[in-house]
């Protein structure tokens, strides 16, 4: 994709902090952190989010992210992270190529989870009676 930061990046038109790099997968620092330590992860190949990525690549991001994930935090000094991925417009991705986060967390960084909801009367059976249909 021509205009595609991340590809910029992996094809090395633009620069980064490189963490980590294979064949398929590369780690970079993120350059508007949640917190010191934010890692992107990325396949090299461009895919737009995770429902575009196969199977066995799908596992090697996060097997990558489970391997970087102890050593990104014992760099800067945290004890746990989060790990997240954006997968289109609605649910907040902002750079149209697959990645995941892994972020660094601190004991009062100001950061927050998001809350749940409770289902209404009724609505989890509906839901989940949807959700299998789709399954089949």
């Amino acid at each position: 994709m021509p205009d595609c930061t991340f590809c910029k990046i992996v094809q090395g038109e633009l620069p980064s902090s490189k963490i980590f790099e294979d064949e398929d997968i590369l780690a970079f620092l993120d350059i508007t952190p949640i917190n010191p330590g934010h890692t992107l992860i990325i396949p090299k190949l461009h895919y737009d989010d995770l429902r575009d990525m196969s199977d066995p690549l799908i596992g090697r991001l996060f097997s990558a992210a489970a391997e970087l994930a102890p050593a990104i935090c014992r760099g800067v000094g945290a004890k746990d992270f989060n790990l997240g991925m954006n997968n289109g417009m609605d649910a907040g991705q902002v750079v149209f190529h697959a990645h995941a986060h892994i972020m660094p967390r601190f004991p009062d960084d100001g950061l927050e989870l998001w809350s749940g909801k409770k289902y209404a009367e009724g609505e989890q059976e509906r839901v989940h009676e949807k959700i299998m249909k789709e399954m089949k």
